[in-house]
């Protein structure tokens, strides 16, 4: 049998070494320029938003008065609420068309991870788990007030839950990784109800099927209006909250300080208030949350 040696080069010898290694090296230094070049051309989310002129944010429209919609309007135009006009407001600041992707809640934040989309825009609050894995824009929306936390229950069960020991035991609807399930899982014993959407938590509690609805104040004086059957109950978490967040990629710093600047001067400007105002009658009006 022949015995045969596969050469990607001829063997170095004295003659012609150098030569060998020069080639080598000249090979080495194209592919290195290449890659650096490529590096420099890749766009980072802002250059490819102004480029494309068009901003895409995710959110999950069942959080009156943050994200709802308006039955009476279509498309783009059905999404309605205050973080919905705080991304409209970005997105005209910055010169571009606004793209608005609904999704459960439980994955906007996936969408954001991924960059799928370039902004989560959905009643954020901050949490040290989000910030592991996102930007977390500087605050907006300040009512300290409104941003309380609590639970929701029964109109007729209103005096039974007064403490965070009446929740011991009774299922507790709640949306996946909100701050909603976070706080109900370290401050009370209660058996939480995982639920796609707040509407479908509000319609569990009206039937009995759970004994009570996590829930942000605020949306929860939203539903109740809608719904007399229920109301918040007389517990609110010792929770301080400074207000909301955007979700934004990780290493788009260029992103996020546009975001941030334009987020000064929707609080300098105080526009969340009136915002909030137009979110609350509108959603009053409707009858939807």
């Amino acid at each position: 049998m022949r015995a045969y040696r596969l050469e990607l080069m001829p063997p170095y010898n004295e003659k012609d070494g150098g030569m060998i290694m020069k080639k080598g090296l000249a090979f080495i230094l194209v592919v290195l320029l290449t890659v650096s070049a490529g590096a420099a051309f890749a766009q980072t989310k802002l250059e490819n938003i102004l480029e494309t002129g068009v901003l895409t944010i995710a959110t999950s429209p069942d959080f009156a008065p943050l994200e709802f919609i308006d039955p009476n309007k279509t498309g783009q135009e059905s999404y309605v609420g205050l973080d919905m006009a705080v991304a409209r407001y970005i997105a005209e600041k910055l010169g571009v068309e606004l793209q608005i992707e609904a999704m459960d809640f439980s994955a906007v934040l996936g969408a954001v991870t991924t960059s799928k989309v370039d902004l989560g825009i959905s009643g954020f609050a901050y949490t040290e788990e989000r910030a592991e894995v996102v930007i977390l824009s500087d605050f907006y929306n300040y009512d300290e007030e409104d941003l309380q936390q609590g639970i929701m229950v029964r109109t007729e069960d209103y005096d039974n839950y007064l403490t965070a020991e009446d929740f011991a035991g009774k299922k507790v609807a709640v949306q996946n990784a909100s701050l909603q399930y976070n706080l109900l899982t370290e401050y009370t014993e209660a058996v939480p109800e995982l639920v796609t959407n707040l509407q479908d938590g509000v319609m569990m509690l009206i039937s009995g099927k759970v004994d009570a609805l996590a829930m942000a104040k605020d949306t929860g004086e939203s539903f109740s209006t809608n719904y007399p059957d229920i109301t918040m109950s007389q517990f609110y978490y010792n929770y301080s909250d400074e207000g909301n967040v955007i979700a934004i990629p990780l290493g788009e710093d260029d992103l996020a300080a546009a975001v941030n600047e334009i987020l000064a001067e929707i609080n300098e400007l105080g526009l969340c208030t009136q915002w909030k105002a137009d979110a609350v009658a509108l959603s009053e009006s409707l009858g939807v949350n």
